[in-house]
């Protein structure tokens, strides 16, 4: 499976954990729902900073993003 793919699976399982929309998660984050949702799905490469910002909105730590198996 493709890396960003991977990335967007695991992006949206600690939102849905939070019990929050990606509009919810775009405010916390400053990031645009667009781009969150191209994320999510795998279509967008995503910038450190906006990983950053993420991990800070879903109070984790930027690897958390990362458990995934490549």
């Amino acid at each position: 499976m493709d890396v960003r793919k991977q990335f967007g699976q695991r992006l949206t399982e600690l939102r849905k954990a939070k019990g929050w929309s990606q509009e919810a998660l775009a405010l916390e984050s400053g990031i645009a729902r667009s781009y969150l949702g191209g994320v999510e799905r795998g279509q967008r490469n995503i910038a450190l900073i906006n990983i950053c910002k993420l991990a800070e909105a879903l109070e984790t730590s930027p690897d958390d993003l990362f458990k995934f198996k490549l």
